[in-house]
């Protein structure tokens, strides 16, 4: 098998950038076209956009968005290029948020990912993610059919048939969610059956690192992608390990949670993905997950950019004194006042009352200063603490709750 699942993988920087440049502009424009943008993307010539930097002026799209959207066009808001018949697929995520499915070689990007795990023409792949309603399960058939790997469609359930099944057809590779292997495994011992399973390919929930040492145990190697059903892939471990490399399908960005400002180089903050796939051209989506950026490359030898993997949720909004605070609402904050580096809201209580404290990092010790702005931006009063810069965590949070109410 070779090293790489394709060129792409290890091209140099300069290669990639110029096809960001080459690609990024068609995707704008393509997505100009759609009414479900309608005016959010108007304004520069596509043409301008060539680099990941100049996508900093453009709006994130948010799942309320997609939601509001779909709710006056179904199925897809206006926002894919093909009608609904067009798709191999429509799937049906909780919201409801309706996805299209292409069966076009490697639609959903997968491949790579399972490339990565060692998974080939000889392997069999167990394939345990759901095939209901939801995407995952075809994301991974899709994968493996770009690898040229044979599936056994388990899906989600049914242990003792799973446990099985695995041994009778000589699974070689699982996918699914990482607990569940582990299920099926430890059934297949109850039952006494030997299984050959040692290629793990895992996604939709966390890889602790007590679990994955269980299954190197087993002889299992056991890697994670980081995808979803609106996105496909967009970044996966090797066997190099040290974080995740984003996939070649798409370009990401880490802003600051409740904006669209990218965060330094290193910092946490929300992952938001422009897709590169034509039939459905999301732009600035916003995931709702936390990560930073890694400096340096995979040892592995693949050349894009790492992240260092699913560090939270970017949605921070918490009821404090009954009022809801946003983190857009701590953005406003920051961005009135020019030597507001960072600010954090922390929400906890005195005796049977909800208390506010905002931290603002600036150069400015005078408190005042900001009590009037804390109150216009954040619709309540707190006290006010001045710290240094760069003395506020690198966390990704910008509100944070100790409330304990046990």
């Amino acid at each position: 098998m070779s090293q790489f699942f394709d060129d792409l993988e290890c091209r140099s920087t300069d290669a990639r950038d110029a096809a960001i440049a080459s690609a990024l502009p068609q995707q704008i424009a393509r997505a100009r076209a759609l009414p479900g943008y309608g005016k959010a993307l108007d304004g520069d010539d596509a043409a301008k956009f060539t680099s990941v930097a100049d996508l900093a002026s453009l709006p994130v799209l948010r799942k309320s968005d997609l939601v509001a959207a779909q709710g006056k066009a179904a199925p897809f808001g206006g926002l894919s290029r093909c009608a609904p018949h067009e798709f191999a697929h429509i799937f049906q995520s909780p919201g409801p948020i309706y996805e299209p499915g292409g069966a076009a070689p490697d639609w959903w990007r997968m491949g790579r990912f399972l490339h990565a795990c060692g998974i080939g023409k000889t392997d069999v792949v167990q394939n345990c993610f759901s095939y209901h309603l939801t995407p995952a399960g075809m994301m991974f058939e899709n994968g493996a059919r770009a690898v040229g790997a044979c599936v056994l469609p388990a899906g989600t359930g049914q242990t003792e048939l799973q446990a099985r099944a695995a041994a009778d057809t000589g699974v070689t590779s699982y996918a699914g969610t990482p607990d569940f292997l582990k299920v099926i495994l430890d059934k297949a011992d109850e039952m006494s059956l030997s299984l050959g399973i040692t290629k793990a390919a895992v996604g939709g929930g966390a890889l602790f690192p007590a679990l994955r040492q269980e299954y190197a145990d087993r002889g299992i190697t056991c890697l994670q992608c980081y995808a979803t059903a609106d996105l496909g892939n967009i970044a996966y471990e090797s066997a190099a390990g040290e974080g995740m490399i984003v996939d070649e399908g798409v370009i990401l960005e880490i802003v600051t949670p409740g904006t669209g400002n990218p965060v330094a180089p290193g910092e946490v903050g929300e992952v938001v993905v422009t897709t590169l796939n034509p039939d459905y051209p999301l732009i600035r989506f916003a995931t709702g997950d936390l990560s930073a950026l890694m400096p340096g490359l995979s040892p592995c030898g693949r050349t894009n950019i790492r992240i260092k993997g699913w560090m939270g949720r970017a949605d921070q909004t918490t009821k404090i004194k009954g009022m809801f605070v946003r983190p857009e609402q701590v953005a406003a904050l920051v961005s009135r006042h020019d030597e507001i580096a960072r600010a954090r809201v922390i929400a906890s209580r005195e005796g049977a009352r909800d208390v506010m404290l905002v931290q603002i990092e600036s150069d400015c010790d005078d408190t005042a200063r900001y009590a009037g702005s804390v109150a216009e931006t954040l619709k309540l009063k707190g006290r006010i603490e001045i710290v240094a810069k760069g003395s506020l965590p690198n966390d990704g949070k910008v509100i944070e709750d100790q409330r304990n109410y046990d």
